[in-house]
């Protein structure tokens, strides 16, 4: 068991995320050849207090969000060119960009992240009690570690998703919300 006080201590991995070049097709291939779904479109994403590098940034994503079993799977589709964890340096196409792991504490993950000399890439609220924090340890590319704090609600959000995939019988792949 990892120690308490290292990033792998903090918990275990939730979600691997992908950053496809074809964002549809990535989908069309999780759905029908994996047989992964049904994914959940989040457009038009804007992190609250989004900050790339320690600099503002008004980076917009779309992603979908299904289970594969307990483990999340995430496909990110960036909606602008402003920085952020899936521009520049750290853009990758068509293999993992980052893994996800919850925490109760965001602080708790942000010393753990400053503890291994990782680089935090981007940082920003989600909803009014959420927080994120997408951290370099140094791997770079595809090598993205996201740490959340879950907003309120998003634990039963995520459980939903879940339950739709247990009970998946293939209609409906891709279920656009808000």
């Amino acid at each position: 068991m990892p120690k308490a006080n290292t990033i792998a201590g903090i918990g275990p991995i939730m979600q691997n995320a992908y950053l496809p070049k074809d964002f549809d097709a990535a989908l069309k291939y999780w759905t029908e050849t994996m047989g992964v779904g049904p994914f959940f479109l989040l457009e038009n994403i804007r992190l609250g207090d989004m900050k790339c590098m320690g600099e503002p940034t008004d980076a917009i994503f779309t992603v979908a969000i299904a289970y594969w079993n307990d483990m999340q799977i995430e496909l990110v589709r960036p909606d602008n060119d402003a920085p952020a964890h899936y521009t520049g340096k750290y853009k990758v196409h068509d293999r993992m960009h980052h893994t996800c792991q919850v925490v109760e504490d965001i602080e708790v993950a942000r010393k753990a992240v400053e503890d291994a000399g990782a680089t935090i890439v981007v940082e920003g609220k989600v909803g009014e009690t959420g927080y994120v924090i997408y951290a370099d340890p140094g791997f770079g590319a595809g090598g993205i570690v996201e740490f959340v704090q879950l907003a309120e609600g998003g634990a039963e959000f995520f459980a939903m998703m879940k339950d739709a995939a247990a009970n998946w019988d293939g209609s409906e792949p891709v279920r656009k919300l808000g």
